[in-house]
């Protein structure tokens, strides 16, 4: 205790010179005398948003807080009060609503047929955030009884807030969500850090400017970063500065130079995350390693994919073995050795057709591949259709992310390819701003679209359908038949049976989602789910249908001698023939095998289809819709995963698709794609910052002579061996 003071003396000395006695006060901590700010001791925990040391208190680490929307409240300003302008009590049937906008009416001098658009400010404050002090006279009246009621009106977005935080229901937290977007944390202005660790600044800058920084940025402020140091510092900092330009540049050479350091996990494509491991594990610098790659070219540009194959080329040299499940032309063509398995897919695959060098597999005449890569067989241009410029959708000043003020036109009833260097803009101006937007106007989405100023031409279409790759269902129930509808009349079928009649089994007998027909140990699931604390959860077939989803009576209900069972055990391409006198179920299996999936099983479980088999299941159920042709059609990368073959096939069907008067839009790499698209817009020149212009746009053919578009270098090679397409006449596009 006594040694307690002592310290504390410490902490202050008397420094005596000539001018005499001064006393400066001399601290252990990081701290202002002035203000009396101080920092703890500055170590790696400071800069981290995940450890609740250097985490902001106000967002936890987050950078994002979330607020209701008003756009998303009111997302037509044009429409009546009583007519649905506000969107969360639009949907409810209770009278309440109804009558408390009348209260509100009266209050304010409004009627239910006043635009929201035609409110004086105060108004819409009023309804959106309460009426402060003013009390407002409600009348109520449910049917059983009336009462009236003075008091402050609690407002709309105030109501939703409230509501949010005091449910216990996830069902209404849901809902209620759908109002709210993230906006940056007010406390650390979106940086996530305590304002302690945002004090400290290399170069004028702190941790978290840097973290906003594109990987290529980055790299190139790293560069800058020993001027701004003195010889000490430039001592110390010297090694950790080399390691972070040297993953940095790992990054670099796996087409990643657009990423954003702060970009969180959830929003990386899977070929951008395979990528980043890739880049992880060149940094390692491993030898003797067994590398297995499944398609890590997706979603890279021609002009990216040569660097990628230079690292995988660097893994190799390096002394490792490098096994890469590919479709790339150039993949295959660098490889040592190739495999090539099929012939076909599913049944008719699982074959070794050619192995050995590339060369070799384009002289092996089994093999499909060598005949793509030879020029033997290819994806052939079709006619182009002109666009007409009377009818188009128009993008206006789309800015969202990196787009800069981008005004962009779609031409209707073709077949549009939008291009670009991996970053440079394609998915925010196609799926962010056109797709949300238009989904809000025709289908009254929730999501809120990308910063535009409108979109012109949506008279033109009456429907706008994203055919994306997330799965068609999230647990095994949910199968190929029952997204494309097939399975009802196979259900309806089975119980239009003799056995089935005799027994009185209607088709709900033969589903596996409802009591009477299924197995109820595992109640038409076929597997029993384990849950298995800290892992994933373990699906063990049921031992009492063995995986048959049914129970003893139903499967005794035979047609030609199988059971409903064994349909949905049977690959697509068996079922259209085992129901080809059945023409509703054969023409939607024919539609699944026009899209390349005959390999696939009715009832194989929508949680074991890969991105591009859900996608294809989705484009085949839109087929065998009738078509209405003024329907817009957006696919995000369509030929993921696919060979060549399959591309050739899947363009047909999109080429149907317009056929028919509808359009399609498709974000592509694949130059086999682009070659055959009637019209291509190009995004670039670069990607992240130094992208987000149209660099390029018209068909095909102009695209190759645009002097500033990468696409356009690799798109010139292609289209020359390909020949000259067709062109369709003006007047027979007219008609």
């Amino acid at each position: 205790a006594a040694a307690a003071p002592a310290e504390e003396k410490k902490k202050t000395a008397k420094i005596h010179d000539k001018s005499g006695p001064e006393r400066i006060l001399f601290s252990e901590k990081f701290a202002c005398p002035v203000s009396g700010f101080t920092i703890p001791e500055i170590e790696p925990r400071l800069f981290s948003f995940n450890n609740p040391y250097g985490a902001c208190p106000a967002c936890g680490g987050l950078g994002v807080e979330q607020h209701v929307d008003e756009d998303l409240v009111i997302p037509d300003k044009e429409l009546a009060i009583g007519k649905g302008a506000i969107a969360p009590w639009a949907k409810s049937s209770s009278p309440y609503y109804t009558q408390t906008l009348t209260a509100l009416g009266k209050h304010y001098k409004f009627t239910l047929t006043t635009k929201w658009k035609d409110l004086p400010k105060k108004t819409k404050d009023a309804i959106l955030h309460g009426s402060g002090e003013d009390e407002i006279k409600f009348s109520y009246e449910d049917g059983v009884r009336s009462y009236d009621t003075k008091k402050p009106f609690e407002g709309v977005i105030t109501n939703i807030n409230r509501r949010y935080r005091e449910t216990e229901s996830e069902w209404a937290r849901e809902e209620l969500a759908k109002y709210f977007h993230d906006v940056p944390c007010g406390g650390c202005n979106g940086f996530r850090l305590k304002p302690e660790a945002l004090c400290v600044k290399i170069g004028g800058k702190h941790i978290g400017e840097i973290s906003e920084l594109s990987v290529k940025g980055a790299g190139a402020w790293f560069e800058t970063v020993p001027e701004a140091l003195n010889a000490q510092q430039n001592e110390i900092a010297g090694r950790i500065l080399k390691e972070i330009r040297e993953r940095l540049t790992f990054l670099l050479d796996v087409g990643l130079n657009y990423l954003t350091l702060s970009r969180s996990s959830g929003t990386l494509s899977g070929g951008e995350s395979q990528r980043i491991r890739l880049a992880s594990q060149i940094g390692s610098g491993l030898t003797g390693v067994l590398y297995v790659l499944d398609e890590p070219s997706i979603g890279l540009h021609q002009r990216d994919n040569a660097r990628l194959l230079d690292t995988l080329k660097r893994l190799r040299d390096l002394g490792n073995t490098v096994i890469v499940v590919e479709h790339d032309e150039d993949a295959i063509l660098l490889a040592d050795h190739v495999l090539d398995i099929g012939p076909g897919a599913g049944m008719h695959g699982g074959n070794i057709i050619a192995e050995g060098t590339p060369a070799e597999i384009m002289r092996n005449p089994k093999s499909l591949t060598g005949k793509y890569l030879t020029g033997e067989l290819e994806v052939e241009v079709p006619e182009r259709r002109p666009p007409n410029h009377r009818r188009t959708i128009k993008v206006v000043n789309a800015r969202g992310n990196n787009l800069k003020n981008v005004t962009a036109e779609i031409p209707l009833g073709l077949f549009t390819a939008v291009t670009g260097v991996s970053g440079g803009g394609k998915s925010t101006l196609l799926i962010d701003t056109l797709y949300k937007a238009i989904a809000r106007k025709l289908n009254n989405a929730s999501e809120g679209a990308a910063p535009h100023d409108r979109i012109e031409g949506l008279e033109h279409i009456d429907k706008i359908i994203d055919i994306d790759q997330s799965p068609i269902g999230r647990t095994p129930r949910s199968n190929p038949a029952t997204y494309t509808g097939a399975f009802t009349p196979i259900r309806e079928w089975f119980a239009g049976l003799p056995e089935a009649k005799a027994r009185g089994y209607e088709p709900g007998r033969f589903s596996f989602n409802v009591k009477g027909g299924r197995c109820e140990a595992c109640q038409g699931d076929g597997v029993i789910k384990i849950e298995m604390h800290f892992l994933p959860d373990v699906y063990v077939t049921c031992d009492v249908c063995k995986g048959k989803r049914y129970n003893r009576e139903t499967l005794e209900v035979l047609f030609k001698g199988k059971s409903i069972a064994d349909v949905l055990d049977m690959t697509v391409e068996e079922a259209a023939e085992f129901f080809k006198a059945v023409p509703r179920v054969r023409e939607t299996f024919q539609t699944l095998h026009r899209v390349g999936l005959d390999y696939i099983h009715v009832g194989q479980q929508a949680t074991t289809l890969s991105g591009g088999e859900a996608q294809r299941v989705k484009l085949a159920k839109e087929l065998s819709k009738r078509a209405t042709g003024r329907t817009l059609y957006i696919l995000d990368e369509p030929t993921t995963g696919l060979h060549f073959h399959d591309v050739k096939k899947l363009l047909e069907v999109l080429h149907e698709l317009v056929a028919q008067g509808n359009t399609v839009v498709v974000i592509e790499h694949n130059l086999e794609v682009i070659k055959t698209a009637d019209w291509v817009i190009d995004l670039g020149p670069e990607g992240g910052d130094g992208g987000g212009e149209i660099v390029a746009w018209g068909p095909p053919e102009d695209i190759a002579k645009a002097p500033r578009s990468y696409t356009g270098k690799f798109l010139a090679p292609v289209l020359k061996k390909a020949g000259k397409p067709k062109r369709r006449s003006t007047s027979e596009a007219a008609e």
